[in-house]
C-alpha cells in the first residue's frame, strides 16, 4: 500500500507511483497487503489497480485477472473500481496451520501487452479459537500416602491460534489440598501438574472436584475449562519415573516402516506387581500419530508403522504414559518429539498459464506469449528449481521473479513459413540426484479478426405461459463466429428499447456468455401478449464485430382468473339474487339468471353452471342451464314446496385446474292469486322468448363451429408455413395457442379485459394469429334481473362478435 507524508502529498505520491511502475515493468515488482482472518465478505484489502499503476477503465479491455495457488475465491477484485476485497471466509488455521507466517500469493495478469505482477496478502491471526482440552474431565487416582509437594501431571489445553493469541495461562479453582504448577519447556509448550499442599486422608475426603481454566492471551480473551476428578486411594505410593521428561528424535522422511524410533526407560521404586510398568500413548495423542507409530506396552519400544512425509507433517509430539500394575495403579508421562528431515523426493511442478495464443505474425520482439510458474514441495537446495527451453526456436525464457518465467518472442515470425511451433519447457531442481519435469507448449501463429458472429436465422418465435417464475429461462440464442480464440468469443446483450412506458431490460435479460434469455418478472397475458425485441451478438476481436437477431415472445394464457359474479338485479340483496316466483308456473319456466364473467381467454374463460344440492334437503324443483346460468323449473310447483328456496349455483371455468365461484339465489314462492297477472304474463312471455333463443343459438353455434373448424385448419397451415423454425421450449415450459369452439350461448367473443394487447420493441405486431375468448355477450345487461327482453340484443351481439382478428 502507498503512503505519503503531509507535505507535497501529490508530488510524492506521483513520484512513488512512477518508481513502483518502473520496478514492476522490470519484472521484479511485488506489493504487500494484509488482512485479518475471518474478515467479512467485501472487506477492503487494497486499491490494487492504483497500486499497480493501472487505470480502472483498462482493467476489462486488458483482461485483468488474478490467479492464486490456494482456493481461488478467497480474494476478488472489483473491476469497476480496482479494489481488492475479501470474497469468502479466510481461516488462517485452515490455510497455514500453526505456521508463524501466512500469506496468500496472487499473480495479477493483464494482456495487451501481457504483464505479470506479484501480490502477497498477509493473513493476520485473530483470536478466534479458544483453548480446548481433549476431554471434558480428567480423572486422577492419588493414594493418600503421597508426600507433600508431590506432583501429578495433568493434560493441558491446545489453541489453534498463534503468537499471543495462543499463549495460554492456567488457573485452578481454590483448593486446600492442591495448587497448580506450570513449567514452560523450550518447545514453547507448558507442562501442568497438581502439587500436593496438604496431606490426603481418604477416610476424611475420598474425592476432590477441581476446575482447571485455560485462558489465552488474545483480545478478547477466550477460555476453556476441564473438570479434574481426584480419587484418593491407598497403598502403591510410588509412580513410574522416566529417565527424561522430553526425548528428541530425528528421522528422514524415507525411513522404512518397522524402524525402531526409541526405547523408553522408566523405573518404579515399588516391588512386585506395583513395580511392573505398562507403556501406552497418552489419551491426547491424535489419530495421525496412532497411524504412524506404535509402542510396545512392556518394552517401551516405539516403532514406525506408517510412511513419513516432510511436506505434510514436519514434526510429531507424542505423549507417552507409564502406568504400574499396583492397586490402584500409578502413572507418569513423558514427551517424545520426532522431527522429520527433508529428502529430495518431489519432482518440480511446472505450470504454464496465460497463453497469449495464437500470436500475431507481426508481433514485435519481447512480446510475452506465456507465463510459466515453478514450484517444488521440497525445501532448501532440493526445492531450488531452474527452467530451460528446447529446441532452438524464435522464442526465449526471461526470468521475471523467483521461480517465475515469461516466454517471449526472440526473433521475427513468418506465418507463411511456420504456422505452429512445438516447444518443450524443462524444470529441474538442485537435489542429488536431481529431479525434473517437462511440459509441452504449442504456439500458433494467426491473423486478425475478420468474421462477425452470425445467427442461424434472422428471427425466432417463442411461446411462454403467463405467470412464469421470475428469472425463468425462456430461450437461448446462439451465434457462431468463424474466427478463433478471443476473436470467436461471443457475448450477448439486449438492444435496449422502450416497451410502453418501461425499459425492455425490466422485462427480460440475456446472459452475456451463454445467450440464455430470462424473463425477469411474471408475464401477464391479460396485459401483454407479444414482446418483440432484439439481441445483439458481438465478438471480442479488435475491432469487435457483431449482428442482431429478433425475438418475438408470445405470452400464452393460463387459468389464473376465477369467474367473477356480476352484481344482482334490483330485486336481490348484496351478493345474492332474490326473485318472486308464482306457484302456478309450469315446468321449464325461467325464474332467475346468474351472470358471471372471466378475465381469461379460450377454455379458461368458458363458464359452466351447476346447481349444488343442499345437505339433507329434498330434491329441488329447479335446475340451472349448464352454459346459460338460467334457473328454470323442472316440474310444476305445488303446495308441498317450501315457500322460500335457497339455491347455491357453482360457476366453474374450463381451465386446468378449474377455478370456481358460488352464487346464492333466493326464491320466494307465491300463490297464484297473489302474483300480479301482468307479471305472470311477462314471465310466460320471457320464458317463451328464452326457449326460442336457445333453439336459435343451438342452430347458430352448430353453423359457427363448422365454419370455425375450416378456419382453424387454414390458420394452422398458414402459421406452419410462415414460421421458419419451431417454437422454442424454455424452462418455463412450452405453450401452444388453442382455438376453442364452445356450444355456450354467446360463447365466441373477444376478451373485454385486455389493457395492453401487444408491446413490441420495433415495427407493427404480427397479423397472422387469431385470438378467441368465450365471455359474457356485450348485449347482456347485469342489472335486468329476472326479465329477458334482451334476448334479441344478445343474439345480435354474439353474431357480430363471433370472430375478431388480432391486429
Amino acid at each position: 500500500m502507498l503512503f505519503a507524508g503531509r507535505g507535497g502529498k501529490g508530488a510524492r505520491r506521483l513520484l512513488l507511483s512512477l518508481l513502483l511502475l518502473a520496478a514492476w515493468e522490470a519484472g521484479n515488482g511485488q506489493i504487500h497487503y494484509s488482512v485479518p482472518e475471518e474478515a467479512k465478505h467485501g472487506t477492503f484489502v487494497g486499491r490494487i489497480a492504483q497500486d499497480l499503476g493501472l487505470e480502472v477503465a483498462e482493467l476489462v479491455p486488458r483482461l485483468f485477472r488474478v490467479v492464486s495457488k490456494v482456493r481461488g475465491d478467497l480474494l476478488e477484485v472489483n473491476l469497476q473500481n480496482g479494489i481488492l476485497f475479501v470474497n469468502s471466509r479466510i481461516d488462517r488455521e485452515e490455510l497455514c496451520g500453526r505456521s508463524a507466517e501466512c500469506s496468500i500469493h496472487l499473480e495479477v495478469i493483464v494482456d495487451r501487452p501481457l504483464q505479470v505482477f506479484h501480490v502477497e496478502v498477509e493473513v493476520r491471526d485473530i483470536n478466534d479459537n479458544p483453548p480446548v482440552f481433549r476431554a471434558r474431565e480428567q480423572r486422577l487416582f492419588i493414594p493418600e500416602s503421597r508426600l507433600l509437594d508431590s506432583r501429578f501431571p495433568i493434560e493441558g489445553a491446545a489453541d489453534a491460534d498463534i503468537g499471543t493469541n495462543a499463549l495460554i495461562t492456567y488457573t485452578l479453582s481454590p483448593s486446600d489440598y492442591f495448587s497448580l504448577d506450570v513449567q514452560a519447556s523450550d518447545e514453547m509448550s507448558k507442562s501442568l501438574s497438581l502439587e500436593l499442599r496438604k496431606s490426603l486422608d481418604r477416610e476424611e475426603t475420598p474425592e476432590l472436584h477441581l476446575l482447571l481454566t485455560a485462558t489465552d492471551g488474545g483480545k478478547p480473551v477466550l477460555e476453556g475449562t476441564v473438570q479434574l476428578l481426584i480419587t484418593v486411594l491407598d497403598v502403591n505410593d510410588n509412580a513410574p519415573l522416566f529417565a527424561q521428561a522430553v526425548y528428541r528424535i530425528h528421522l528422514l522422511e524415507t525411513t522404512a516402516n518397522g524402524t525402531l524410533v526409541i526405547t523408553l526407560n522408566a523405573s518404579d521404586a515399588d516391588e512386585g506387581v506395583n513395580g511392573e510398568i505398562v507403556f501406552s500413548f497418552g489419551s491426547d495423542v491424535t489419530l495421525n500419530i496412532k497411524k504412524t507409530f506404535k509402542i510396545d506396552s512392556s518394552l517401551g519400544e516405539i516403532r514406525l508403522i506408517g510412511g513419513l512425509d516432510y511436506e505434510e507433517t514436519k514434526s510429531y509430539e507424542i505423549q507417552v504414559k507409564a502406568v504400574d500394575k499396583g492397586s490402584p495403579p500409578m502413572s507418569n508421562h513423558c514427551k517424545v518429539l520426532v522431527k522429520v528431515l527433508d529428502v529430495n523426493d518431489n519432482a518440480p511442478e511446472l505450470l504454464v498459464t496465460s497463453l497469449s495464443l495464437p500470436v500475431r505474425e507481426d508481433s514485435p520482439l519481447s512480446t510475452v506469449i506465456a507465463f510459466i510458474s515453478l514450484s517444488d514441495r521440497d525445501s532448501g537446495v532440493n526445492g531450488q528449481v531452474t527452467c530451460t527451453l528446447t529446441p532452438h526456436v524464435p522464442f526465449k525464457l526471461v526470468s521475471t521473479f523467483k521461480n517465475y518465467y515469461s516466454l517471449v518472442v526472440d526473433s521475427s515470425l513468418d506465418r507463411e513459413k511456420v504456422s505452429v511451433y512445438k516447444l518443450v519447457v524443462t524444470a529441474r531442481d538442485g537435489g542429488s540426484p536431481s529431479l525434473s519435469t517437462t511440459a509441452s507448449v504449442s504456439v500458433d501463429v494467426s491473423d486478425v479478426n475478420d468474421n462477425a458472429p452470425t445467427f442461424a436465422q434472422p428471427e425466432y418465435t417463442v411461446f411462454v405461459k403467463e405467470n412464469n417464475p421470475p428469472g425463468c429461462h425462456i430461450f437461448t440464442v446462439s451465434a457462431r463466429d468463424a474466427d478463433a480464440q478471443e476473436n470467436a468469443l461471443v457475448s450477448y446483450s439486449l438492444v435496449e428499447r422502450r416497451v410502453g412506458e418501461r425499459a425492455l431490460s425490466s422485462y427480460v435479460s440475456v446472459h452475456a456468455e451463454s445467450g440464455k434469455v430470462y424473463a425477469l418478472q411474471p408475464l401477464d397475458h391479460e396485459e401483454l401478449e407479444l414482446l418483440q425485441f432484439q439481441v445483439s451478438a458481438r465478438d471480442a476481436g479488435v475491432p469487435p464485430l457483431g449482428s442482431n437477431v429478433t425475438l418475438q415472445v408470445f405470452v400464452l394464457d393460463e387459468n389464473d382468473n376465477a369467474p367473477a359474479l356480476l352484481p344482482p338485479g334490483p330485486g336481490g340483496g348484496a351478493g345474492a339474487v332474490s326473485q318472486l316466483v308464482a306457484r302456478s308456473v309450469g315446468a321449464g319456466h325461467v325464474v332467475a339468471k346468474v351472470r358471471a364473467v372471466d378475465a381469461d381467454s379460450g377454455y379458461n374463460a368458458w363458464l359452466s353452471y351447476e346447481l349444488q344440492a343442499a345437505a339433507g334437503a329434498a330434491r329441488s324443483p329447479f335446475r340451472v342451464g349448464l352454459y346459460t346460468g338460467e334457473i328454470s323449473t323442472t316440474r310444476a310447483l305445488d303446495e308441498a314446496d317450501a315457500p322460500r328456496q335457497r339455491l347455491l349455483v357453482l360457476v366453474k371455468d374450463h381451465g386446468e385446474p378449474a377455478l370456481t365461484a358460488t352464487a346464492t339465489v333466493l326464491l320466494s314462492l307465491e300463490d297464484s292469486g297473489q302474483a300480479p297477472k301482468a307479471s305472470s304474463r311477462a314471465s310466460t312471455g320471457a320464458a317463451g322468448q328464452e326457449a326460442a333463443l336457445v333453439d336459435v343459438n343451438v342452430y347458430l353455434i352448430v353453423a359457427i363451429c363448422a365454419v370455425s373448424s375450416l378456419f382453424v385448419l387454414t390458420l394452422l397451415l398458414y402459421t406452419a408455413l410462415r414460421c421458419s423454425a419451431p417454437p422454442s421450449e424454455g424452462a418455463c415450459g412450452p405453450g401452444k395457442p388453442r382455438l376453442v369452439c364452445s356450444s355456450a350461448v354467446g360463447s365466441w367473443s373477444y376478451s373485454q379485459q385486455r389493457r395492453q394487447r401487444v408491446c413490441s420493441g420495433e415495427g407493427p405486431p404480427k397479423t397472422d394469429l387469431m385470438a378467441f375468448s368465450p365471455s359474457l355477450s356485450p348485449g347482456l345487461n347485469p342489472s335486468e334481473g329476472n326479465e329477458h327482453p334482451e334476448t334479441k340484443s344478445d343474439l345480435s351481439g354474439n353474431v357480430s362478435s363471433t370472430f375478431k382478428l388480432w391486429l
